[in-house]
This record gives structure tokens, C-alpha cells and sequence, in this order.
């Protein structure tokens, strides 16, 4: 499919998506492995619940933000494109 009859989408390409949701998902592992180092340094004794909120906390946390910075650039990856799309057209300001 050429760059011509491809349909208008504001949709990221299939890659990009999957190198957003593998990133979110390393992120999420790395903020569960800090929670968990944080609470463990912290902790003595029985530490079964803890542990297990400093990993869901810290995974969530690293998670989200993550998911928010790949938000962002695929927002800013898309209107990149655009900008090269109309530069193409001849629609682009001088």
C-alpha cells in the first residue's frame, strides 16, 4: 500500500504500539523490583504483606508513568508525521 491510498489515521503504526506496551511492561517490572528492594532494606521479621504492597505500588507507579511518556511520544510521533505528510502534499507553510 502506497503513502497515497493508505487511509487517514491518527492510530500508531503496529511497532510503535508494541514498543510502547514493552516498555510499560519493563517499567513496571523495574518499579517492582525498587519496591521491593525498598521494603526489604526497611523491613524485619514477617514481611509477606509489605513486600507485596511495595512491589504492587512500585509496579503501578513506574507503570503509569511510563504509559504516560509513551503516550506522549507516540502522540508526538504521529503529528511528525502529519508535518511530513503535508511538507509532501505542498500544503506545508514556508
Amino acid at each position: 500500500m502506497d503513502d497515497q491510498s493508505r487511509p487517514l489515521s491518527a492510530l500508531p503504526t503496529v511497532g510503535v504500539r508494541i514498543s510502547a506496551f514493552v516498555a510499560i511492561c519493563l517499567s513496571g517490572l523495574a518499579g517492582a523490583l525498587i519496591g521491593y528492594s525498598l521494603i526489604s532494606l526497611q523491613c524485619e521479621g514477617n514481611c509477606g504483606v509489605p513486600l507485596g504492597l511495595g512491589i504492587l505500588i512500585g509496579a503501578v507507579v513506574a507503570a503509569g508513568g511510563m504509559a504516560v511518556v509513551a503516550v506522549l511520544v507516540m502522540r508526538a510521533l504521529g503529528e511528525w508525521r502529519e508535518i511530513e505528510d503535508r511538507t509532501g502534499a505542498g500544503h506545508a507553510p514556508n
